[in-house]
């Protein structure tokens, strides 16, 4: 099963465009696909995925509190995810993490200005674990030797069919993020961990996903941080709906 492409992309509040430019460029093998005044798209074929908004004047992003935990990028297949994790070796990427999810396999590392990202590929839906509306969630080592030998051609760029995955916040609340989730933003929670929490549309393991492991009692972040501004999804019937969540960051639907 894949995404279906529901989170169609980030925005991103950002400091130093150029660096954060280079970074998903060079990195993750996005590539610009326009800029308007101080704001810059990134993506591929058609469809922009990340869209950085330039504000050298921004407040740094403070880790303790709410916003982006990261932005997980989907490739099609695990082949896609042996070329990323050996071009990341190639430029002297440095993870932060590698897990195997059982639902997953994924890399994680952090842009220039702290805001998490993972790299991650999909099993076949046939090999999730599900009870009812929940998907079985583990977070186990992931042979990294295994993966870089799973195919032996180069990286060029993030193939067609990238997309985000799912996106990851830092919350307050757990609780009161999840009725957010659940009757705002109509989503199925799907697993739960020790303050954390995972949503699907459709019967994915999570398009979003909360926790609070370093923003425990976070209030409303600064409008002027830098970090995530909002998400887009793909949600026809609601086309033109903005729905802010109670951290400030909002969720525009087209």
């Amino acid at each position: 099963m894949s995404a279906k492409r529901i989170i169609e992309q980030v925005v991103l509040r950002v400091r130093d465009l150029p660096a954060m430019t280079a970074f998903y460029e060079n990195a993750i093998g996005l590539r610009v696909m326009g800029r308007d005044g101080d704001s810059l798209q990134l993506g591929v074929g058609g469809n922009v995925l990340v869209t950085l908004l330039s504000d050298p004047d921004a407040i740094p992003a403070d880790p303790a509190q709410a916003g982006l935990y990261h932005t997980a990028f989907l490739l099609p297949s695990r082949a896609d995810l042996s070329r990323w994790l050996r071009h990341a070796a190639d430029i002297g990427l440095r993870l932060s993490g590698a897990s195997d999810h059982g639902v997953s396999e994924a890399l994680y590392l952090t842009d220039p200005e702290g805001n998490g990202v993972e790299i991650y590929r999909d099993r076949p839906e046939s090999d999730w674990q599900r009870t009812g509306d929940r998907v079985q969630m583990t977070t186990r080592r992931l042979d990294l030797f295994a993966l870089s030998q799973h195919t032996t051609d180069s990286w060029q760029g993030a193939p067609l069919g990238t997309g985000i995955g799912h996106v990851h916040l830092q919350v307050g609340d757990v609780d009161l993020a999840g009725r957010f989730m659940t009757r705002d933003l109509g989503l199925t929670r799907s697993f739960d961990a020790t303050d954390a929490a995972w949503f699907g549309w459709n019967g994915y393991h999570h398009h979003l996903a909360v926790n609070a492991w370093n923003s425990g009692g976070a209030g409303p972040r600064d409008p002027r941080m830098a970090g995530l501004v909002q998400v887009v999804a793909a949600a026809p019937d609601r086309a033109g709906e903005v729905l802010t969540d109670p951290w400030g960051t909002s969720f525009r639907m087209i």
